[in-house]
């Protein structure tokens, strides 16, 4: 593969790969873990220099989205789930604990899920930046 040739756009974003070269890596440790470092951004891309600090909103906004898209996949498995298990065909979803059982399989999917969905609205932020034109 030629050096100057970039990797496609989709394995480096989820890759966590810098929005430039898409070659070096963008957090400090690969790891989600520790947690208090999990959104630590390098100063710069190891590999062709660019400065990653730049980016000047920190993901809030897209992780907010990112975590209602997740509640809104938790809905699509969900309610097909529970109309497979149903043991009364005419009690209502309201009758019945379905609504506190869809509310606690979705916090807790997000709440696994929110190292993930941190760095990835922190990737959003910083592909969308750098591919706008902005250095």
């Amino acid at each position: 593969m030629d050096k100057t040739a970039k990797r496609p756009l989709l394995p480096a974003f989820f890759g966590m790969k810098c929005p430039n070269c898409r070659t070096g890596f963008v957090f400090q440790n690969k790891s989600v873990f520790p947690l208090g470092k999990t959104v630590a951004l390098k100063d710069s891309c190891n590999v062709c220099g660019q400065k990653l600090t730049s980016e000047k909103n920190n993901g809030a906004g897209m992780n907010y989205a990112l975590t209602v898209v997740i509640f809104m996949l938790n809905l699509l498995w969900f309610c097909p789930l529970y109309l497979a298990l149903k043991e009364n065909p005419n009690e209502s979803w309201y009758e019945n604990n379905s609504v506190f059982w869809y509310l606690g399989s979705s916090i807790t999917v997000v709440i696994l899920l929110q190292p993930w969905l941190m760095r990835l609205s922190r990737m959003t932020y910083l592909y969308m930046y750098f591919v706008s034109g902005a250095k």
